[in-house]
């Protein structure tokens, strides 16, 4: 079973933010092992997030394998950005209805902080704190099926 922890739902965003960047390729190998130590996790988070990837078509897990970057049509990429498009609208939604003044500040800073990583072209810092923001929104909506 797969658990609802934020470890696994930050690896899932990071992992599948690199595939529909491009960062990562399709066919690409993903091992568990080098993403667990570039993300600074146990192997666990990534297993899990590798698993919730293939039920959403970005990854393929093939037995004594391990899994790779599925090759996407466009038309799945689009279709998918669509649908994760609507949902982050109806979370932005709550979290600026339910955000308590503490978090908006929070989430303010952090906004500004990834501005300077941009200019700074930190990609990868930018990456990382990039996911860190988007869960924090998804919490600030306080609804438990958004942030799951």
């Amino acid at each position: 079973m797969i658990r609802s922890g934020t470890t696994v739902d930050q690896m899932v965003r990071a992992i599948s933010d690199r595939i529909v960047t491009g960062f990562l390729r399709p066919g690409e190998k993903l091992d568990e092992a080098s993403l667990a130590a570039r993300f600074d996790v146990s192997r666990t988070p990534i297993r899990e997030a590798l698993s919730r990837l293939s039920a959403m078509g970005l990854v393929e897990r093939r037995p004594n394998r391990g899994a790779t970057v599925a090759v996407v049509t466009q038309e799945h990429l689009a279709s998918m950005f669509e649908s994760m498009a609507e949902l982050e609208a109806i979370c932005a939604r709550f979290s600026a209805e339910r955000m308590t003044a503490g978090e908006r500040r929070t989430l303010e800073a952090e906004h500004q902080a990834s501005a300077r990583l941009v200019q700074l072209g930190a990609e990868e810092e930018y990456e990382l704190f990039n996911t860190e923001f988007h869960t924090r929104l998804y919490r600030g909506a306080h609804s438990k099926h958004i942030y799951e």
